[in-house]
């Protein structure tokens, strides 16, 4: 028998997985991990405390730096939630504007994820790939809004400025060229028995443990659990729109892989109906009053982002600043089934798994 020595090795920031304020502490047995401690570090913004001295309107770019690859789902829950309190109605426009900006993001986060992920287990390529079509999306914001990362597009009761003709034209050209390019992607990825061998069985949990650490997005929805609020519970435009929920059946890696490419996919099916659906004019923004000052009371509203469910529970006094702000963020939540996953697995399943959780360490950053 071979004796061992425990040692323990701490892993990251300096990992693009792990970048920031995040790290794991690891117990290892020769190659085995015994034990993983995530440490979520020090480096907070204080988001939600900052926001107790702001305006509603103040609040919204803070949101975009939760999770700076998906800044526009971030705008919207917030703004959702206080359009909430207020009985507010948007406008028709506005309400498409905001879904189209959603599902483009969900896209472009999903791309970030993939090259992203390749890179980490050790392929080069398909980083470059995914990042340059995610440059068509970026590139379309920076048109919208005026920026390529923090967006800050949405305003209480509608978004900054409306859309052009051309612009939305725009968007229409790029669903036939991101559908192609996901066919290149499985030609190239998809079917690679190296990379199949990699995530096939690997990060593997059932639908009671998910559910039990509180995992959403293609956390849940890979162990079967078909569960996705634009389709649970509808908000925005969605219920207008027919597109599937991927879910898969095993609860590993390689589940969570393919549910998110269908996602892109299927992201793209609903832009495709809702260009053709988008009112050619009319307002962007709603009845507002010029000072923002929801009712004395409280609301929670959960919505769809890339990385699950993202939500925001206001607690006003009748001010134009919230008593009390908090927010729901996927990455943190779904961070917690990480010790239990890696205990038993060896270093080189480690990344793999921690790259299939698909995290944001902004969303992470209390």
């Amino acid at each position: 028998m071979i004796r061992t020595e425990e040692l323990l090795l701490n892993v990251g920031p300096q990992h693009p997985s792990t970048h920031g304020v995040f790290r794991i502490i690891v117990k290892l047995d020769g190659e085995v991990i015994t034990e993983a401690t995530p440490v979520m570090g020090y480096l907070h913004r204080g988001t939600e405390k900052l926001a107790e001295e702001l305006t509603y309107t103040q609040i919204i770019p803070y949101t975009d730096r939760m999770d700076y690859v998906s800044a526009m789902t971030n705008n919207y829950v917030l703004c959702h939630a206080v359009e909430t309190m207020m009985g507010l109605e948007v406008p028709e426009r506005a309400e498409f504007l905001r879904l189209i900006v959603m599902e483009l993001q969900r896209v472009a986060s999903h791309l970030v994820w993939w090259g992203t992920y390749l890179l980490d287990i050790g392929a080069m390529s398909p980083f470059l790939y995914a990042f340059r079509d995610r440059e068509t999306i970026v590139n379309l914001f920076n048109e919208l809004c005026g920026a390529r990362l923090t967006y800050n597009y949405m305003r209480v009761g509608g978004v900054k400025w409306d859309a052009t003709d051309a612009w939305l034209d725009q968007v229409r050209d790029f669903i036939p060229y991101m559908e192609q390019k996901l066919v290149e992607y499985d030609h190239l990825v998809s079917g690679n028995e190296i990379f199949l061998a990699r995530i096939r069985g690997v990060g593997r949990y059932d639908a009671a443990t998910a559910i039990d650490y509180g995992l959403s997005g293609a956390n849940l929805r890979c162990t079967g659990v078909n569960w996705d609020l634009r389709r649970a519970k509808p908000y925005s435009l969605y219920d207008r729109f027919e597109f599937d929920v991927p879910v898969g059946r095993n609860g590993d890696c390689h589940d969570r892989y393919f549910i998110r490419l269908e996602e892109i996919r299927q992201s793209l099916r609903i832009l495709r109906q809702a260009l053709a659906q988008c009112p050619s004019g009319g307002e962007t923004m709603g009845k507002v009053p010029r000072v923002i000052r929801p009712p004395a009371g409280e609301v929670y509203v959960g919505i769809e982002s890339p990385r699950g469910e993202i939500g925001c529970h206001i607690v006003s006094k009748g001010k134009q600043e919230p008593y009390r702000l908090k927010f729901r963020r996927p990455s943190f939540v779904n961070l917690q089934i990480l010790p239990k996953l890696l205990v038993g697995e060896t270093m080189t399943n480690l990344i793999t798994i921690l790259g299939g959780i698909d995290i944001v360490v902004g969303e992470v950053d209390c």
